[in-house]
Order: structure tokens, then C-alpha cells, then sequence
């Protein structure tokens, strides 16, 4: 790896400071990082030469624009590349005015990262030394799936259609999303990402269709929802089996009309946006036990892709721990090896924690530079019980349903449709069976009551209490 020519990647949002790294690592060149541009003047004026900028533009305290300006004005000659998701005319041209090399829309892709580096640097792009990375065409991807899966997702990119993402947590479901995205005719589009387990429904409804002046306490201003932000580019609904039911029906409906409704709007926003969602749940079972709707499943599963566990594809393994050196490293003399005790302790472990468990390991293998020491460790883990969420072993289901005269999650299921029931039969009961005044009493949507009344039986266990002159 070249040691000479430094480049400097400034960008507040995690994942995408993640992804220029990896790339800019894979190029060959030693990295810096900053959140914003205070800690960009700063790395500019530390002992390391930087050589080439790659400047965000939207970022709090000082944004892309203004770090730029200060460069130029304190006579900071580095070539700078400006990274934005809002590329438009304007501020292409006011990037350039104030001295950007090059201007790329968010989301990049590789080949044109590696492009715009090369002409910014007016250098062929170095050979990384070998550091027992494999080689490929595509560093990003390879190391995290074999063959067969990114010739899946090859094939997908090209079309346009919905489609679901499911695998374990830390499998790499984000990443695959991105990948495609970034081989899709909408590469030089948006791509935005929403987690719909993290936030309240009601705060997923407004970040995903945006809301009007007025519309709720606190709506000072109008503001577009991730899905018209993401105009001519994909969205991404993180873990999307945790969405509220309401919120479900929704979603189907702008899946299915292709037009959206801001929270306290009146117009209805055509939309030109290819949906992906992301689920670790599974969604059937979800289905069955009515936390998700089949019609809006069978809306998203046009084509769905499948990410095994890490512990399901262990040939994998050995090739993602060296690509995690290779990126954590810095430079190839301070990689670890890989001792094949290690290896073996690699292959032998059960990694609940999917890659991002196995991407902290080698930072840590990085720190301490103790391989043996780590492969005991992993094998002492592999001996203690499995953690939660792991599958036990079949000895140890058998002795479980052997000691249980009823499954206990029967028991549960089975108290919470009983009171689930009692509740709605209290309200119908206080709205003299008025089922819409009924709804207001239990707080949910009318259409949710009729779903759950049909679903729990409601209107026969009404008619048996009448009978019984209950």
C-alpha cells in the first residue's frame, strides 16, 4: 500500500463513512476520518500529509460547503471530492465555484468512486500489498457472500421489482441492500434507509410520508417523507416485521396506487421508488399469529433473497476475517495473521453475532495481536451454553418437552387472546355493541377491531354470554 498518499473521508453518517472507507481501503490508500468539518480542518493541519478530500455536503456544526470554502481561503490546494445525496444543479455548480475537483451523487458506487480518485489524484490506482485478502472483482461484496449469492443479487439489481431481505441480525441484510442498489439503473439516485423498529409508529408514518404545517403539536413547518426524498432511487424498510399493523395498511396502499399522502395534506404525491424491506423475523409466522398482513407480504415478496448465517456458509469465514483485517488495519504491517489454530477456532464457532461479531474479533485480534489467545477463547465460548436466540441442540428440546406437560408459549398465546377478548367484549358491552364507538373506547382503528373480532371469534362469544343471560 502507498504510505504517500493519504485520503481524508468526511462524513457524519455511520454507514456511509463505513462504505467509502472500505472502498478507498480496498483502492489501496491509507484513511482518515472525520465527522464534520471542524475535525476535517483539524486533520489537515495534523502531522499526516493528506492528499486527496472526500468532502460531504450536508454536515452539523460546518457543512461541506463552508469546509471547503476555509480550505481554499487558507490556502489548502488538496483536491477535494463533494459527496451529496441532494446533487443538484445548483449545488454541483457552487461546489465547483468554490473549488471541488469533483462533485459524485450519493449513493456511489465503486467503479465510479475509483474513477473520480484517479482522475482527482491524476495517478493509476496502486495495487493494495498482499495481506491474505482474496482478490476480486468487487472487494465489497465478495468477502461477505459466496459466488452463488452475489450472482443472486446481480440478477436482481437490473430489475425494479419489490423485494425482501431476510436473514439473522448482523448477516449483512443492509449491506446486500446497498450492493444492489448500487449496481441498479437507479444507482445515481437516493438511497435511503428507514428503521421501523426503532421509532414509534407514529413517527415512522411521518418519516415515511412527511407531514404539513400544522398537521400535530410541534409541526412548525412542512416537511417530505423519506419515500419523496427517495424519488427516483430506492428505500429501504428496516425490520420491516416490527411496523405496526395500522401503519401496514398504509404502506400497502402507496405500494399498490404508487402515490403517497403527507400526515394533514391533501394532495396526493406521485412516487417513482423501488422498495426494499428488511426483516430478521420470521414473516409467516408473523402472519399466522396476526402481526403482519399477508396482503401487503405477498405485495413486498416479489422476489425475495435469503442471507444465511454466518455459521451456514462457513467457507465464507476465513475470507471475511482477513477482508475485516485488511480494512481495520491501516496498513499491511500491522496486520495479525491468521494462525491456523485460529482458523480452526473460526470455522468451529457458532458466531451468534453473525459478521459484526466476527468484525469486532479481528479488531480485537488487531489490538492485542494475540491469535492463540483468541482461538481459546472462541473455543471456551463454543463450550457454554448456547446464548438467547441461538437454536439448542435437539438433546435439550427433547428434555424440555419431556418435563412440559403443555408448551408454555401455548399457555402465553392462549392468556392473551383471552384477554384480549374480555377487553373487546368490555367496550362493546359499554357501547351497547355500537363497534365504531366501540374502536374510540379501545383506541385502535375501526378496521383493526373488526379484524381482531373475526380473529378472536368475538361476535359468537357475545352471543353465548347473551344466551347464557350474562
Amino acid at each position: 500500500m502507498r504510505q504517500d498518499k493519504t485520503i481524508l473521508i468526511v462524513e457524519d453518517e455511520a454507514d456511509a463513512r463505513n462504505y467509502f472507507e472500505m472502498v478507498v481501503r480496498c483502492l489501496g490508500y491509507p484513511v482518515e476520518i472525520a465527522q464534520d468539518g471542524d475535525e476535517a480542518l483539524a486533520c489537515l493541519d495534523g502531522k499526516r500529509p493528506i492528499s486527496l478530500v472526500l468532502l460531504d455536503l450536508l454536515m452539523p456544526r460546518r457543512d461541506g460547503m463552508e469546509t471547503l470554502r476555509e480550505m481554499r481561503s487558507t490556502g489548502r490546494q488538496q483536491p477535494v471530492i463533494m459527496l451529496s445525496g441532494a446533487a443538484t444543479t445548483t449545488n454541483v455548480v457552487q461546489a465547483i465555484k468554490a473549488g471541488a475537483t469533483d462533485f459524485l451523487a450519493k449513493p456511489v458506487s465503486h467503479e465510479d468512486l475509483r474513477k473520480a480518485i484517479r482522475g482527482a489524484l491524476r495517478d493509476e490506482l496502486p495495487n493494495p500489498e498482499p495481506t491474505g485478502a482474496p482478490p476480486s472483482e468487487d472487494c465489497l461484496s465478495e468477502t461477505w457472500m459466496g459466488r452463488e449469492m452475489q450472482a443472486a443479487w446481480r440478477r436482481v439489481a437490473v430489475s425494479d421489482v419489490p423485494l425482501l431481505i431476510e436473514g439473522e441480525t448482523g448477516a449483512g441484510k443492509e449491506v446486500l441492500a446497498r450492493q444492489i442498489h448500487a449496481h441498479s439503473p437507479r444507482a445515481q439516485k437516493p438511497f435511503l434507509k428507514l428503521n421501523c423498529a426503532a421509532l414509534p409508529s407514529e413517527l415512522v408514518e411521518s418519516e415515511l410520508f412527511g407531514y404539513e404545517r400544522g398537521a400535530f403539536t410541534g409541526a412548525f413547518s412542512s416537511k417530505p417523507g423519506k419515500f419523496e426524498m427517495a424519488q427516483g432511487g430506492t428505500i429501504l424498510l428496516d425490520e420491516i416485521g416490527d411496523m405496526d399493523v395500522r401503519l401496514q395498511a398504509k404502506l400497502l396502499h402507496v405500494l399498490q396506487d404508487r402515490e403517497c399522502e403527507r400526515l394533514g395534506g391533501k394532495e396526493r404525491v406521485p412516487l417513482d421508488v423501488r422498495v426494499m424491506a428488511a426483516t430478521h423475523c420470521d414473516l409467516l409466522q408473523a402472519i399466522a399469529d396476526g402481526r403482519f398482513r399477508a396482503d401487503l407480504y405477498y405485495r413486498l415478496n416479489v422476489v425475495s433473497i435469503r442471507v444465511p448465517a454466518l455459521r451456514e456458509r462457513p467457507a465464507d469465514i476465513p475470507a471475511a476475517a482477513e477482508f475485516f483485517l485488511y480494512k481495520h488495519a491501516g496498513d499491511a504491517s500491522g496486520s495479525a495473521p491468521l494462525s491456523p489454530s485460529l482458523r480452526q477456532a473460526l470455522l468451529e464457532y457458532h458466531w451468534p453475532g453473525n459478521l459484526r461479531e466476527l468484525e469486532n474479533m479481528m479488531r480485537r485480534l488487531l489490538v492485542m495481536q494475540d491469535p492463540e489467545g483468541l482461538a481459546r477463547e472462541l473455543r471456551s465460548r463454543q463450550e457454554r451454553p448456547a446464548p438467547s436466540g441461538a437454536r439448542p441442540a435437539p438433546e435439550s428440546i427433547a428434555r424440555f418437552q419431556a418435563g412440559s406437560a403443555a408448551a408454555p408459549l401455548e399457555k402465553v398465546d392462549e392468556a392473551r387472546r383471552k384477554a384480549e377478548t374480555e377487553a373487546i367484549l368490555r367496550a362493546l358491552d359499554a357501547a351497547h355493541w355500537n363497534r365504531k364507538q366501540a374502536a374510540k373506547i379501545l383506541r385502535i382503528d375501526y378496521k383493526a377491531l373488526l379484524y381482531k373480532m373475526r380473529k378472536l371469534e368475538v361476535e359468537q362469544a357475545g352471543r353465548r354470554s347473551v344466551a347464557a343471560g350474562g
